[in-house]
């Protein structure tokens, strides 16, 4: 595992003492905390950068735009993506919003289907069901199993049920409630196998079975690939990402569960899309322009910039490169080895304690926290108990709160975990559980 002494003395507001007590962080899925170089890459901007980017003359705004820049080229590198396919938004939710309104507005039709989990984010509910709404489409989703997976089975059913009437397929690759791990090439094979690819007009011509004069476009109609988006927002802080070998169309993801700052994520965009015009720019103003006439806009050749209206967060983008770098020092497998590491420990010894209902899976696969139920105690008061002991978590439906109704839950507690987190935080949270018997039981 990672050596978190060290790590500890890069994150300043860890030596806080909250209710006289040493604070105890675990309520990363929400928000992590910030590295000292990630605060000082801002505030360095704001200090001895700051202007607006691009079409500037002036040494600030050269300065300004080569940090942008510079930072962009990082920031997809660590994602294993082009430069052009990634689109910075403010985080997850928007990413998916921007999908929902550069993509969806022109390829989802009436009856068309879109496939959820139940273990999806109110991010990645909402907003579908809105555009189902504007569209006349259906919402479908998949359920999970007995121990909170992904169930396979019920996604093969409903890729099966619905063929081809199903657009889009949209799931997290890490569960934030329950840490259930998606294994995405079992899915996107799946997916993938079930598109029924008809012969294009191309093909058609290269044989001569139709001249090129012959029949109109839609005489030629073909069935369009499935589109997949994936919410990565707890997977990204995790593992190791790499867009271009994903074979999939969307990845979302926030900078501020990654050590990031708030109000920085990106939208990755499969770069065929971008060059079809597919996925479409859903702001418009200046930055993402090359010219302006009375009659249309003529938009900017870069892929990525034309998705770019007015002035973007330069400084937050800086810091979120930092982040990116400071994950990628510690290395990614390590990182995942120290979160599996403490997810483990974490179950072995919430199991221990009697009061404990532990929901989820309980194997290798579950990532980035742990949920659990006090049994007799609503989740708000244990986490309040926790909180006098100096210990941060997170309580309450966790933003999915059809999952927890699907489950007959009314609240769960949640402890998550970063690279400086350890095991004494977890015996920590078991020590806090025991004040809360005492106080409820």
């Amino acid at each position: 595992m990672l050596n978190t002494d060290n790590i500890i003395r890069n994150f300043p507001i860890l030596t806080r003492v909250i209710n006289g007590k040493k604070l105890v962080y675990l309520d990363n899925a929400a928000t992590s905390q910030k590295p000292f170089s990630v605060v000082e890459a801002i505030s360095s901007y704001y200090l001895n950068n700051n202007a607006n980017v691009h079409r500037g003359v002036h040494t600030l705004s050269d300065e300004s735009t080569t940090i942008f820049e510079t930072s962009k080229i990082k920031i997809a590198k660590f994602f294993g993506a082009k430069n052009n396919e990634l689109i910075f938004v403010r985080n997850t939710t928007e990413a998916i919003n921007g999908v929902a309104y550069g993509w969806g507005e022109q390829n989802i039709n009436s009856d068309d289907v879109i496939l959820v989990s139940i273990l999806d984010h109110h991010s990645n509910i909402v907003v579908w069901q809105e555009l189902c709404k504007r569209k006349k489409a259906r919402l479908i989703f998949v359920g999970i199993t007995s121990d909170g997976k992904f169930d396979v089975n019920d996604f093969d059913a409903k890729l099966k049920k619905f063929a081809g009437k199903i657009k889009l397929v949209v799931f997290p690759h890490v569960s934030n409630a329950l840490g259930s791990t998606i294994d995405l090439k079992i899915i996107v094979k799946k997916v993938r196998a079930t598109e029924k690819v008809r012969v294009v007009e191309k093909t058609l011509r290269s044989k001569n079975i139709v001249s090129k004069s012959s029949g109109s476009k839609s005489d030629f109609k073909f069935d369009s690939k499935i589109r997949i988006l994936v919410d990565g927002a707890q997977s990204a802080p995790h593992m190791k990402i790499n867009f271009d070998n994903l074979d999939v169309d969307f990845f979302a993801f926030s900078g501020h569960k990654m050590l990031g700052p708030m109000g920085i994520g990106g939208l990755l965009v499969r770069e065929e899309l971008l060059i079809t015009n597919e996925m479409r720019p859903w702001l418009f103003g200046g930055g993402m322009i090359a010219e302006v006439h009375e009659s249309h806009t003529i938009f900017n050749d870069n892929l990525s910039e034309r998705f770019v209206a007015g002035t973007p967060d330069v400084a937050s983008v800086a810091g979120l490169a930092v982040a990116c770098e400071y994950l990628e020092n510690l290395g990614m497998e390590n990182v995942l080895i120290h979160d599996h590491g403490l997810v483990q420990y974490a179950l072995s010894e919430l199991e221990k304690n009697k009061n404990v209902e532990i929901v989820g899976p309980k194997d290798e696969t579950r990532t980035g926290s742990v949920s659990f139920i006090f049994k007799g105690v609503h989740a708000h008061d244990v986490a309040q108990v926790l909180d006098s002991e100096g210990i941060a978590v997170r309580s309450g439906h966790h933003c999915t709160m059809p999952l927890h109704t699907s489950q007959k839950w009314i609240a769960t507690t949640r402890a998550s975990f970063q690279v400086y987190n350890s095991k004494a935080d977890i015996d920590a949270l078991t020590d806090g559980l025991k004040k809360v018997a005492k106080i409820f039981l």
